[in-house]
């Protein structure tokens, strides 16, 4: 890889790292407020955020008539997103043994913590799980078809990728045959490396 690339993206690294650094700093804190006084600051919280709680009747009723139409083409999203959830696990259970490449923990890619947001109607509540699976998915998703991506074919497109995942900045450049030969098992033994343990 050229050296410029690798040392920019050690920044980028480094940056990532100071960033997730802060944020867990902050949870720390809150953390840290909850062992110290959990009893008082958990029943403070609760009753703050219940302040802001919308009932579900107040809430049906100030719902626009745009949200009521569209909720039917939005939660029907749900069927292809389920079978698209069984075909990935069961893509991943059966390649990634054949050709071991570590398979991905999907429990990492799914967090439903907003559940416990007192300031949440059950309606809000069933929305943030829906999306909260959506965005897990995807992630789950994207994760599969990267390593897979790494190890049959790591090569660079020529335009440029919009979001593309962790591991493409290592892949091959577009045209670069000579290095594609070369890396391509160096790449998929760079697979085997990964630390996440399967389900």
């Amino acid at each position: 890889m050229n050296p410029k690339i690798s040392e920019l993206l050690a920044r980028i690294q480094q940056m990532e790292s100071e960033i997730e650094l802060e944020m867990k700093r902050k949870r720390a804190e809150l953390q840290a407020d909850f062992e110290e006084t959990r009893v008082k600051f958990e029943r403070e919280v609760l009753e703050q955020q219940r302040r802001f709680k919308t009932g579900i009747i107040a809430y049906l009723l100030s719902a626009d008539l745009l949200s009521v139409l569209t909720a039917p083409v939005i939660y029907a999203v749900l069927v292809p997103m389920l079978l698209l959830d069984l075909f990935i696990t069961i893509y991943q259970h059966i390649c990634f043994r054949v050709y071991g490449i570590p398979r991905v923990k999907r429990s990492d890619y799914f967090v439903y913590d907003r559940a416990h947001l007192a300031y949440l109607n059950l309606i809000e509540k069933i929305n943030c799980a829906y999306c909260s699976y959506g965005n897990g998915l995807m992630a789950y998703g994207r994760e599969v078809v990267a390593r897979t991506e790494q190890y049959w074919c790591p090569i660079k497109h020529a335009r440029k990728v919009m979001g593309a995942h962790p591991y493409y900045t290592g892949f091959v450049d577009f045209g670069d045959a000579e290095s594609y030969q070369s890396e391509l098992e160096h790449l998929r033994h760079k697979l085997t490396e990964l630390n996440n343990t399967p389900e």
